[in-house]
């Protein structure tokens, strides 16, 4: 029986916003409240997924060679010696080569504390090479993430704590 060691959560609105303005610009308050109040949380399809599809907040359309950073709305809270590692759902992978610009995502534990309460995005790119337009709905898996337990070396005595998401663990 596989271990329930983590929980999806929505960040505050008032993270999405900032998320949501720095990939797209502005907006009315009311649109981007009502796209925040959609956001689904990750789930399995089916039982038997490793997988929790992350939904797309919004519809995205991507030309071949096109990147869009998207803010999820979603944070997660896990165990200690647990990551969520994040991939393109395997049909737009296989139909359009999308992609994850850093090829996995890794969502540390400690994310979920930061000061941007662990917002997670996806910087994704379009890397079809046969001319197909990338089309999902908002609403609609997009991307999916894994919980892998992994270990630390016997000398290992880090003690340093994160606030920030990409490269911040290495500014220390």
């Amino acid at each position: 029986m596989a271990r329930r060691i983590a929980k999806f959560h929505k960040v505050s609105y008032e993270q999405f916003k900032e998320g949501y303005e720095d990939s797209f610009g502005q907006k009315e308050e009311a649109g981007i409240r009502r796209i925040y109040e959609e956001i689904r949380l990750p789930r399995r399809a089916t039982a038997g997924s490793a997988g929790y599809d992350f939904f797309a907040p919004v519809k995205i359309t991507l030309k071949p060679g096109d990147s869009l950073k998207v803010p999820t709305g979603i944070c997660v809270e896990m165990e200690p010696d647990w990551v969520l590692k994040c991939y393109p759902r395997s049909g737009l992978g296989f139909k359009y080569r999308l992609q994850l610009n850093n090829t996995v995502g890794i969502i540390d534990s400690d994310y979920f504390y930061s000061d941007n309460e662990g917002h997670i995005f996806a910087k994704i790119t379009n890397d079809s090479r046969e001319g197909k337009t990338l089309c999902v709905e908002a609403g609609a898996g997009f991307m999916q993430g894994i919980f892998i337990e992994y270990g630390i070396t016997a000398d290992d005595c880090v003690t340093a704590v994160r606030n920030g998401g990409f490269g911040s663990t290495s500014k220390n």
